[in-house]
């Protein structure tokens, strides 16, 4: 039995701005060839006012990206129908979140880990508050990251990469103590920029660099 129930923020502008934003994004796929098939879950929910992104603390017990912080999510088994199943059997599998619960607005573009992952992320909207089951072998902590900590320049922080002689920005942030960085913290800049957008906010990074707030 789940617990989904028809909810204000399913017809909330912000929310409506978001789908349409992810529904005709432009997919851009990493071409390395050999990447392992993955996906997760970015879980979005209304909490005091304010939408927040849901995060988790991996344990010492997993056997890749021990103690980082990501999204709930992995690999794709033979059984899964597609990369939808895989975000939403793995984010029942870690958190509890029943895949009936999770409204789903859209998809962001595939993200590449150092350590031969290819990363579908697949944004849902969930009930708040939820009766989250962590997996006590693969989630040490969750974390409700608001989205005006995401907006907030002080939170980023910014390395750059050299490319066929461009440096490209890099950003990764900072949340009550913790480090959201690599193939994450990527995919969480989508989000953050899409979700700014569909808000009529500024992105942090515009501070930095002006000409990428567009």
């Amino acid at each position: 039995m789940t617990i989904r129930q028809a909810s204000a923020e399913q017809k909330d502008p912000v929310i409506l701005a978001l789908r349409s934003l992810l529904v005709n994004h432009q997919e851009d796929v990493p071409g390395r060839p050999g990447l392992a098939a993955s996906a997760v879950l970015l879980p979005l929910f209304r909490k005091d006012g304010e939408y927040h992104i849901l995060l988790n603390k991996r344990t010492d017990l997993v056997e890749h990206h021990k103690g980082e912080i990501c999204f709930p999510g992995g690999m794709r088994d033979p059984e899964d129908r597609d990369h939808l199943h895989t975000a939403l059997r793995e984010a029942q599998e870690e958190l509890g979140i029943v895949p009936g619960d999770v409204e789903i607005l859209g998809e962001l573009d595939a993200a590449a880990t150092r350590t031969g992952f290819l990363i579908r992320p697949v944004v849902g909207l969930i009930p708040y508050p939820y009766p989250f089951v962590m997996s006590p072998t693969e989630v040490a902590a969750i974390l409700e990251v608001p989205f005006s900590t995401l907006l907030d320049p002080a939170a980023l922080r910014e390395e750059r990469s050299a490319r066929r002689g461009a440096y490209n920005p890099h950003y990764s942030y900072v949340h009550q103590g913790h480090v959201v960085y690599g193939a994450t913290a990527t995919i969480l800049t989508q989000f953050v920029r899409r979700l700014a957008q569909a808000s009529k906010k500024e992105v942090p990074w515009s501070s930095l660099h002006p000409a990428s707030a567009k």
